[in-house]
């Protein structure tokens, strides 16, 4: 398997941030780790939308722990949106699969190799996470955020009637080509914009 930083990576990681400064050291630790433990080939691409508590800073520290090959700096002006900050972390991807993700610790890096294994098992184009089946679920919320997710998904099952179950959830794995695509159809630039790309 080549290493991350010798060869094109397999993996492009998108990871939007905004306020993570204490988050952010463990959640590409994680990464990094469970992406070496599997010999999966990487880069983590940091979009930080010029977080006032420092994200921004973290970012450029864990760059030169990590090198260049593997953290990339995506920064921008403010914050101007998870769909657009996904937009903006893809123009920057090399990967031949992207994987979006949040960096609050609600996705646990371990199941980025199980991404790719999938795909490459089933060529489907979009792998995707869920709280919503037999072992799923999430850590760190309060009831009011579960509850809003629940609801969330209820109502889109109900009226749309998608074939994924859990669709307010983004931690999931992309064709690059086929996210580009996504993209490219979807208006939203807010947190609907994660939702829009699962259907």
């Amino acid at each position: 398997m080549p290493s991350a930083a010798s060869k094109t990576p397999l993996c492009s990681i998108l990871l939007p941030t905004y306020n993570e400064h204490e988050n952010l050291p463990l959640i590409t630790w994680l990464i990094v780790s469970e992406c070496e433990r599997a010999g999966l080939a990487f880069e983590l691409i940091i979009i930080d939308d010029n977080s006032p508590d420092g994200t921004g800073r973290v970012a450029e520290q864990l760059q030169q722990i990590y090198g260049e090959s593997r953290i990339l700096l995506a920064p921008r002006a403010g914050k101007l949106g998870l769909g657009t900050a996904y937009v903006h972390g893809l123009s920057r991807a090399r990967g031949e699969f992207v994987v979006i993700m949040d960096a609050d610790l609600s996705h646990h890096p371990r199941f980025i190799p199980r991404f790719v294994e999938v795909q490459r098992a089933s060529g489907a184009d979009i792998v995707t996470g869920t709280r919503y089946v037999q072992g799923g679920g999430v850590h760190g919320w309060d009831l009011r955020r579960k509850l809003t997710s629940r609801v969330a998904n209820y109502l889109t099952h109900v009226l749309l009637q998608p074939r994924v179950s859990d669709l307010t959830g983004s931690f999931r794995l992309y064709r690059r080509q086929a996210l580009a695509e996504c993209v490219s159809r979807v208006r939203s630039k807010g947190c609907a914009f994660s939702s829009s790309i699962a259907l």
